[in-house]
């Protein structure tokens, strides 16, 4: 059999031979660059399909060595995602003469004593080791505007706010030959990226794992698609094979964007311990939560949510929820508490049984998903 065929407006807007991008998933805790690594993104761009990288776990000196690695190890294209929330705690542009990083220890002591002490109470109850993580200060989500620059200096083909609208910078992104796209998880949003001029909007289902929103993806498409027009939208949220694929594509989607199906893979960044939990899944192993950054995020079910729920605390402001999340994980981690452990993932974790090369992959969703698309109805279905 000759070599599928797979194409919307999607690949003629991108570049590429077929509409599947890997999500720009970020990392879980301080200090680890995992979710979309480089790896990631060259095997899927180098499939044909648009790698994303997850931007938000590297410093900026970081984010411009990595999108250089990308380019000096693919011409096809790929995307950078990078989070821009309303909220977010950013640190000034010009305090490069303070730290560039300093002790998890130290940047506990900026949080409400309430949250210390909670910390201090679980520490000492679960016996959980001092884990000193280093806290990087010129991180991408804490400098978003010279991480903004450092994507249009070096004209990274597509641009992608995992959180926030990147309306704003549209227009300097296109002056340089970039695309810019959104990420939504309802229509209202969809329809004011679209009116701020965004390329590409992804509709994400509650089903998504990470940041993720309310509405389910199924409902939220079609409006989304109704809402952008015309822009292009890609479905994500629950997509993990060829059905998916095909079901979006038939809804009237550009495309999808895929995330827990390409974390579980060789190249993906999760931690080992989080892959195995990805296939160890049902459909009801996940859960959304606060406990990690602020926002609501789905990850794998495991205790640290209960005990997050138990501590009747509210989380501090993104990213600063990250520290408390990470000095609980890492100990939880070194102390070998495995089942106070789980990465981001969506509720299709339980489709996923095997982790596989990214690439292969790639091949296989658009094999699955031409089969669907070019075959008749089924028997039982009449259709005139």
């Amino acid at each position: 059999m000759g070599k599928r065929i797979l194409r919307t407006k999607l690949c003629d807007m991108l570049g590429i031979e077929y509409p599947i991008l890997s999500a720009g998933m970020g990392p879980t805790l301080i200090g680890e660059n995992t979710g979309a690594p480089v790896d990631l993104v060259v095997a899927v761009s180098e499939a044909g399909g648009m790698g994303v990288l997850g931007g938000s776990g590297y410093t900026v000196d970081e984010l411009r060595d990595a999108i250089r690695e990308i380019k000096a190890r693919t011409d096809k294209p790929y995307g950078v995602d990078l989070l821009l929330p309303a909220n977010i705690v950013e640190v000034p542009e010009g305090a490069a003469a303070g730290p560039q990083e300093i002790p998890l220890s130290q940047a506990l002591e900026f949080m409400p004593q309430e949250h210390k002490d909670w910390l201090k109470k679980i520490k000492a109850e679960m016996g959980l080791p001092d884990v000193e993580l280093m806290v990087q200060m010129n991180t991408t989500t804490m400098r978003p505007k010279e991480s903004i620059r450092v994507c249009i200096e070096e004209k990274v083909p597509l641009f992608c706010a995992g959180l926030g609208n990147p309306g704003f910078m549209v227009e300097e992104a296109h002056s340089v030959g970039m695309k810019v796209l959104g990420v939504t998880g309802n229509a209202k949003n969809a329809r004011r990226m679209a009116n701020s001029h965004v390329d590409i909007i992804v509709a994400q289902g509650h089903e998504g794992g990470g940041h993720t929103g309310r509405i389910g993806t199924m409902a939220l498409l079609p409006m989304a698609i109704d809402a952008a027009s015309p822009k292009p939208v890609l479905a994500a949220g629950g997509i993990g094979d060829g059905r998916g694929i095909a079901a979006a594509l038939a809804m009237g989607c550009a495309g999808v964007w895929i995330g827990t199906r390409f974390l579980a893979t060789n190249e993906g960044g999760a931690l080992d311990i989080n892959k195995r939990k990805i296939l160890s899944s049902t459909d009801e192993d996940t859960r959304v939560s606060r406990a990690y950054t602020g926002k609501t995020l789905r990850a794998s079910y495991n205790k640290f949510h209960d005990l997050w729920d138990s501590s009747g605390l509210g989380p501090v402001p993104f990213p600063m929820q990250v520290i408390i999340s990470s000095a609980l994980i890492s100990g939880f981690i070194k102390a070998g508490k495995d089942d106070y452990v789980g990465g981001l993932a969506g509720q299709i974790s339980g489709l996923i049984k095997e982790i596989k090369p990214a690439g292969q992959l790639l091949v296989e969703l658009v094999e699955e998903t031409v089969d669907i698309l070019s075959r008749r109805l089924p028997s039982d279905v009449i259709a005139k």
